[in-house]
């Protein structure tokens, strides 16, 4: 008689980190930011102000909470450069410095507050996280995208959700899972390639969509080529071509981005920029990119469904088809350690492709008997 259990595979899961990744984290669309007024943003286990500089037009991130009786400077008001507490009026510059007390003859000499380093750049709004306090190396920083912002992209489409009970490695964890997209977003991978390099990782994929499955206007009907990159541990760039029928390919981006508000609950956001056709106009543009985000909508809202009814799983079982999942988690530790605990495992040039014909001929084989079975019963 066989024991039960014998030989049983026992998940091992540790909590989830305290600590936050050291990198960029994009806050959002940075006109959202610019309306006058501050705005209170709850991440990386603290509150932040996010305010624009009413003379010199510039973003700044300061902690939320005045230092004198700890006010919340994002209930203040901006005035000139300086975001003023709405409980005594102490005026907080972009710097960190108090610049200004209408009632004190004069500002203590300690009265400062952290000031966060932060970017704009393609239209969005960054701010860098790093618990030892060091400044971002230049090669770390966030790339210009091409193209985007000019009259020959259309404009942003914006979202975000917020995903409670679950930890950001999860929808990392994605850039080298090939045999989720059959399941959960219903397409055919026919190429899938990983390479991790540095502070970057990146996914190649080429796919097309399954034939017995109506995903309505959301789901491309053609052929799609995929280049996806992490920037660092929160912020990735993905630049698609897809078949739009006729010969023509329509070209996009896609920003697929997150910052943890605390370490088990993250804010997702996510949009789209397309590039306009011959004789597109602005509004159809604006249509296309819409449609672009309301796809990707619908996939991390099936991608969110899974991670708050899964575990945590820190030695997941794996096979060949499954990627490169311990060594994705490797390079995405570098950005939960001090500098000086990096290990070149960690960030030193990895690739792999996975061989998708076994899975491919499986799931043709499975879209073949449901058209038939439907057919039959038709």
């Amino acid at each position: 008689m066989t024991a039960l259990n014998e030989e049983a595979r026992v998940i091992e899961a540790a909590a989830p980190p305290t600590r936050f990744a050291r990198g960029w984290h994009c806050l959002g669309l940075a006109d959202t930011f610019k309306d006058g007024m501050p705005h209170e943003i709850t991440a990386f286990g603290t509150t932040l102000v996010v305010f624009q500089g009413a003379d010199d037009g510039e973003l700044h991130i300061l902690n939320a909470y005045c230092p004198h009786m700890g006010g919340n400077l994002a209930r203040g008001t901006i005035k000139g450069d300086a975001v003023a507490c709405p409980f005594h009026d102490w005026r907080w510059s972009g710097n960190g410095r108090c610049a200004g007390i209408p009632y004190a003859r004069r500002v203590p000499p300690r009265a400062r507050t952290r000031a966060w380093l932060c970017l704009e750049r393609n239209q969005q709004l960054y701010v860098w996280h790093d618990p030892e306090g060091n400044p971002p190396p230049p090669e770390v920083t966030i790339p210009e995208i091409a193209g985007v912002g000019s009259a020959d992209w259309s404009d942003w489409s914006w979202n975000s959700l917020r995903v409670e009970n679950s930890n950001c490695r999860e929808i990392v964890d994605n850039v080298v899972d090939m045999a989720h997209f059959y399941y959960i977003h219903y397409s055919f991978p026919t190429y899938f390639k990983n390479i991790f390099d540095g502070h970057v990782a990146t996914q190649y994929m080429e796919s097309t969509p399954r034939g017995d499955i109506d995903l309505g206007t959301l789901s491309s009907t053609g052929e799609l080529r995929s280049d996806a990159s992490y920037y660092g541990p929160s912020y990735m760039i993905d630049r698609l071509w897809t078949d739009v029928g006729g010969g023509v390919e329509m070209e996009s981006v896609l920003i697929n981005c997150h910052y943890p508000i605390d370490e088990n609950s993250f804010l997702l956001m996510y949009g789209a920029s397309v590039r306009k056709l011959p004789g597109m106009t602005d509004d159809q543009a604006a249509e296309a990119a819409r449609l672009a985000s309301e796809g990707l909508k619908v996939g991390f809202e099936q991608d969110v469904e899974i991670w708050q009814h899964k575990t945590r799983i820190d030695n997941p079982l794996l096979t060949e088809e499954d990627g490169p999942v311990y060594q994705l988690r490797r390079w995405y530790e570098q950005f939960y350690v001090n500098v000086a605990e990096v290990k070149d495992e960690m960030v030193r040039r990895f690739e792999f492709e996975i061989d998708t014909t076994r899975a491919n001929a499986a799931w043709q084989a499975e879209v073949a008997d449901n058209l038939a079975r439907r057919a039959a019963g038709s």
